[in-house]
């Protein structure tokens, strides 16, 4: 055993460092340079001074799905060069050490995770033949998943939040606790506990101590860290419940998820709720029937979308301009089947690492068949088709493909979690020389995408794999190093800024994901560039390089909208709905004063069309106020009204969406002003 010093050094932000007995806890610390910083901190973050300096906080920590979320929560390893630690934990090596306060965004989480044990004490003193599942915090606050017969109400949700506040007000510390792992599950199994005994024997290791927080008299296995007492989660709501298969399998036992929030204050917590409220205002699923754009068919099936002819007009400037941008960008255009013999798939590796989130067979005259979940290996049997020569590499094929993914009937949700969609999908065939110039090109090419249809800001996450999990990865530690390598290269010569990712990489390569910012500041994950060495392998493909031999090529996966259908959605819930001009699926609205004035406006119109823009007329016999509202609920970007006057002068009356009335104007002047802003992408009107 290794011998733990009489005393130990601190390293503090501020650049000193102090020296403190064997044992001192991260609250004592605080203390020492004052008491109010005591007060205020919720968190430290240490790193032993032994580790590498070289990895930032930001890279070094995951993130990521609930897998992930569990594994963090459970797992007795804590040898990660920095971590986030209780202010009650005793240092006893040379650390640095950072207090966080609530101005810390990692502050934050940490008290919806202890908000999450506070509810799941709550739930457990009201109704104690409850079983707990897992509990971590989100983005947007925490959940629990509950095991019981009887199902919560609405009036059980109330009960719970008034008794969290009870247990709040009791102030009982968040002591950390620890137990043989044979102990826990021993006990775990003998309460018939499934969900807990599940996450001892999936993350942690025979013979190890496990962890466990206390307070008061309930207890949970979790790894922390927790905020000093439950007096410190200070604003907290229960917000609703649904319903979760255990383990994601809808032949195990459904659960009952209860989701809540916390934050550091009450004003924070409303502006969150009018966060809430005007995403709601945006939804996608409501404007998109409402603005009559896309619908979703039970009787055809779920996740299967239908396209209006509106929203269909969106889809095709979508498709046009991508389309384009890869012409430019020496891309060849390809199209491909949808369906393909398994076959196909058992050497691509999909059917032995993907086979899950696949359509199930389909039994034909001559072998049995899949719908694709992607285009990748139709690209690749495009560039086996004919000899490759180091000239003609790079190679790459663009194609917006329909793909078929079998989602879970409890995950779909509108336009953006789907069964059958469009990817944007292209492939990069090049030698291992130019693979990071191509990787750099590939992230240009998504700044273009983001940018263009009027996103500024996102952030870049790097997945990378677990050497660990070999099972769930192909090839060989050289290659995914190689190519983690190659990622990182392309984004540093960017001077992006990058959050890795371990485990969260495809089973065939890492890969970059672009998530953009919406105008909520919502994250959300579209663009992915992958690097792939593994499929080029499978498939024996080849290029007779400048010695004459025949090389293996690398391979470059890219979709920059991520899915048609997805981006989309985005984009409605981003401008809910008051699309740009370029691309509203109707630019202007004619609205004629009385029946005598059709003719001129059906000329108006005529023009418009002639000089390449989507107008309307409104042919009804209604008053014009009604006809101006009706445009006005489509949040069309202009309406012109036409009478008298303007078949007179050979003119507009312009109302602007958002502005109102603009005045008179001539039809020439409107004409070139609406190309304009068509042309330039503008976001303005």
């Amino acid at each position: 055993m290794t011998a733990i010093a009489d005393s130990i050094k601190v390293h503090l932000p501020d650049g000193s460092i102090k020296e403190f007995p064997a044992g001192t806890t991260p609250h004592d610390v605080a203390q020492s340079i004052s008491p109010r910083l005591a007060a205020a901190a919720v968190v430290a973050r240490i790193r032993p001074m032994a580790a590498s300096d070289a990895q930032p906080a930001s890279d070094a920590v995951p993130e990521g799905g609930e897998e992930t979320a569990e594994a963090s929560m459970y797992s007795a390893d804590e040898v990660s060069a920095e971590r986030l630690v209780d202010l009650s934990t005793p240092l006893n090596e040379d650390v640095s050490l950072h207090l966080l306060t609530e101005k810390d965004a990692e502050a934050l989480k940490v008290v919806r995770h202890s908000a999450a044990h506070v509810m799941a004490t709550a739930v457990l003193e009201l109704y104690p033949e409850t079983k707990l599942g897992h509990g971590p915090a989100t983005d947007a606050g925490f959940f629990y998943d509950f095991y019981r017969p009887t199902p919560f109400t609405p009036e059980d949700l109330k009960a719970i939040e008034a008794r969290m506040g009870e247990v709040v007000a009791r102030n009982e510390p968040f002591v950390r606790e620890w137990e043989s792992r044979d102990q826990s599950l021993e006990r775990f199994k003998a309460s018939n506990d499934f969900m807990k005994a599940h996450f001892v024997e999936r993350f942690t290791k025979p013979g190890e101590e496990i962890s466990f927080y206390r307070n008061g008299a309930f207890e949970d296995f979790c790894r922390g860290p927790h905020v000093p007492s439950t007096g410190r989660v200070k604003s907290f709501k229960v917000m609703n419940l649904a319903g979760a298969y255990w383990l994601g399998d809808e032949d195990n036992p459904q659960l009952q998820r209860i989701y809540g929030t916390a934050f550091f204050s009450s004003k924070e917590m409303e502006q969150h709720f009018a966060r809430l409220e005007e995403a709601q205002r945006r939804d996608h699923r409501v404007l998109g029937k409402q603005l009559d754009l896309f619908s979703i068919q039970e009787v055809a099936g779920a996740g299967l979308i239908f396209w209006h002819p509106k929203g269909a007009m969106v889809r095709k400037i979508m498709e046009d301009w991508m389309r384009d941008e890869c012409l430019k960008r020496g891309y060849a255009l390809v199209y491909t089947p949808h369906v393909a013999r398994v076959n196909l798939w058992q050497i691509s590796g999909h059917e032995g690492f993907y086979a899950q989130n696949m359509f199930t067979p389909m039994e034909l005259d001559d072998a049995d068949y899949r719908m694709k979940p992607m285009n990748c290996p139709f690209h690749i049997l495009i560039y086996k088709n004919s000899p490759k020569s180091y000239r003609d590499l790079p190679v790459r094929y663009a194609e917006l493909g329909n793909v078929y993914r079998y989602e879970r009937s409890g995950t779909m949700h509108g336009l953006l979690r789907v069964r059958g969609f469009i990817q944007d999908d292209a492939h990069i065939f090049c030698t291992p020389a130019q693979i990071e110039d191509e990787i750099v090109a590939c992230i240009d090419f998504a700044q273009l995408v983001l940018n263009t249809f009027g996103f500024t800001e996102f952030k870049v996450e790097l997945s990378t794999w677990d050497p660990k999990d070999r099972k769930s990865y192909a090839g060989s530690d050289e290659h995914w190093n190689s190519a983690v390598h190659a990622l990182e290269n392309a984004l540093q010569r960017k001077a992006i800024p990058y959050r890795k990712v371990p485990g969260e990489a495809a089973f065939y390569g890492p890969k970059i994901d672009i998530k953009l910012v919406d105008v909520l500041g919502r994250l959300w994950q579209l663009s992915t560039v992958q690097f792939d060495f593994n499929l080029p392998a499978r498939f024996e493909l080849e290029y007779v390089g400048e010695d004459g031999e025949r090389h293996q090529p690398v391979m470059v996966h890219r979709a920059l909208y991520g899915s048609v259908e997805r981006f989309f959605g985005v984009l409605i819930e981003h401008y809910a709905g008051a699309f740009p001009l370029w691309l509203a699926p109707v630019q202007a609205g004619i609205v004629p004063i009385s029946e005598r004035h059709l003719a001129y406006a059906e000329k108006v119109q005529a023009t418009l069309q002639n000089a390449g823009l989507r107008v309307e007329v409104d042919h009804r016999n209604e008053k014009m106020g009604a006809k101006i509202r009706d445009f006005t609920l489509q949040k069309l970007p202009y309406i012109l009204v036409v009478g008298d006057k303007e078949a007179e002068t050979g003119g507009i009356s312009l109302r602007v969406r958002g502005q109102g009335d603009q005045g008179a104007m001539s039809l020439e002047d409107f004409v070139t002003r609406a190309r304009s802003l068509v042309e330039s992408k503008s976001t303005s009107l």
